[in-house]
């Protein structure tokens, strides 16, 4: 029930005049919180999903915040305080008792027309909203591309009633005004006689008259419901990028198109790589003796194991690049970057006496040995003190 719905800034944790970064901000932290892939059979936490998702939805669009911000859930829900008097009239798709803004009243007194044309916008066809959700892929799904389901809420016809909003399919036209959704008249205006048109208050300008609403949407035609729907997700895809979906948002009013399902990306950190642009980076432990004397080592990519072979002497912190093996580009997967691989010399731990004994002998034979950071170092060293 609308009415047990908690306060859309209550769920987002923001105050009401909180900014359209705050809003984003809080909703993605919210988002990944109570995220189905990271709360699997967990009721409350789905249900947590949908609010937060519902919250977001409302205030990321400024024209629904506003009308949230001025008439509560009535502005922005459909099954909300819904009447049967007027057909899909009240708290869905505007109309607000039948006036406009402060320009339409004042249309009222000079020449008119104004609420006429409000009244004609109201029964015109209207593309349905843009509804948002996030997605969390794996850093290997982000670059290779895959195909997910999503579910999120949306306003859909009523299956009951076939977005009717009558019970019986029965829909008369309004007496009132004839089915034209607006009536004439006559005001005084400072000793004049004012003509002028205004929505029809029987049927909230529409036109039509259902006496018998349906129960399922309570006259209103419309209703929120679930929507299951499979995204292809493009290679090469990057955090905070968007997937647009066309079609799967919330359907269209007097017969508009439905508006697009946003999904906003979002990955998982990996335990071995790291994004730079399409430049795919990570660390490669070494050994003393491989960077001394160079080898053969394993380096891990997106395409498996690859064998790479180092040049003796190699320093740690010595970058590689390997052409070709990094992020495909988005729409042009053929077209790939890098991947830069950092080797790192380890230090051993918990030698045995043996061990550093050998060391400290190999140490001893080294100093004949081509070292130029030691030697640069001291160098520099003589030089700051001389």
């Amino acid at each position: 029930m609308a009415e047990n719905k908690r306060d859309y800034y209550e769920v987002l944790g923001v105050n009401k005049g909180a900014s359209a970064e705050e809003i984003k901000k809080a909703y993605r932290k919210a988002a990944m919180k109570y995220h189905p892939d990271r709360n699997p059979g967990d009721k409350e936490a789905e249900a947590k999903f949908k609010e937060v998702g519902e919250a977001y939805e409302v205030l990321s669009d400024d024209g629904k915040r506003s009308r949230y911000d001025q008439f509560g859930f009535a502005g922005v829900d459909p099954n909300y305080g819904a009447g049967a008097g007027g057909y899909g009239g009240g708290g869905f798709g505007g109309g607000f008792g039948g006036f406009g803004d402060f320009g339409d009243i004042f249309s009222e007194f000079f020449g008119g027309g104004g609420s006429a044309r409000g009244a004609a916008r109201e029964n015109a066809p209207r593309r349905g909203e843009n509804i948002m959700t996030s997605l969390e892929l794996t850093f290997e799904e982000a670059a290779f591309g895959c195909e997910k389901e999503v579910a999120t809420p949306r306003i859909e016809n009523c299956s009951a009633c076939s977005g009717s909003g009558s019970a019986d399919g029965v829909i008369e036209t309004c007496s009132q005004c004839r089915g034209t959704g607006q009536v004439r008249t006559v005001q005084n205006f400072m000793g004049m006689q004012m003509q002028s048109t205004a929505p029809c208050p029987a049927c909230s300008g529409r036109g039509k008259i259902i006496k018998n609403p349906c129960i399922t949407c309570k006259g209103k035609g419309k209703v929120r419901r679930t929507n299951k729907v499979k995204v292809k997700i493009p290679a090469g895809v990057d955090a905070g990028q968007s997937v647009r979906v066309r079609a799967e948002g919330s359907v269209g009013v007097n017969g508009g198109p439905n508006g697009d399902l946003l999904v906003e990306v979002y990955i998982k950190r990996h335990p071995i790589f790291q994004r730079d642009d399409r430049d795919v980076l990570c660390e490669v432990p070494i050994s003393f003796t491989q960077a001394a004397l160079g080898a053969k080592i394993l380096v891990p990519t997106l395409d498996g194991k690859i064998e790479y072979e180092i040049p003796e002497g190699t320093q740690t912190g010595k970058e590689f690049v390997l052409r070709e093996k990094g992020i495909p580009e988005v729409n042009n997967p053929r077209r790939r970057g890098n991947h830069r691989f950092t080797v790192v010399v380890e230090t051993p731990t918990k030698l045995t006496k043996e061990q550093k004994e050998l060391l400290r002998q190999l140490d001893e034979t080294l100093v004949q040995a081509e070292t130029p950071k030691i030697k640069k170092f001291f160098d520099n060293l003589k030089d700051f003190f001389d």
